[in-house]
């Protein structure tokens, strides 16, 4: 499986950083008024938002190899936590596109979305 690059300090992301936990639940509403609410899946989905800043040209080759490789947000690969170490196998990008903002040479910046996929 594929893995998400690492910088060459052998980081996966910049700080500050954000990760979030999502919860999914059905709502079935009845003619009386009432509702019932059930757990869609039994887990939670987890959100990464990586901002990588001062990133040289090495650093955002890799990435681009990376986003080619898993066709953006077609192909799972494997991320791995930055605040806990908790692999997880099953995560895409949220987008189709990477946007390069370029500052200086060996100074670029980007962000990318992780999101963990329902098994």
């Amino acid at each position: 499986m594929t893995v998400f690059p690492a910088l060459r300090t052998g980081a996966v992301i910049q700080y500050p950083a954000e990760r979030s936990t999502a919860y999914s639940t059905s709502v079935s509403r009845f003619v009386d008024g009432t509702e019932q609410r059930s757990p869609d899946h039994p887990t939670a989905v987890r959100k990464w938002t990586v901002r990588l800043n001062q990133l040289d040209e090495g650093e955002l080759a890799a990435l681009d190899a990376f986003f080619t490789l898993v066709h953006g947000s077609a192909d799972a690969f494997s991320f791995t936590d930055p605040w806990d170490g908790t692999v997880y196998h099953n995560c895409t990008l949220q987008q189709d596109d990477i946007q390069q903002i370029w500052n200086a040479p060996g100074d670029a910046r980007t962000q990318l979305v992780i999101l963990e996929n329902r098994t």
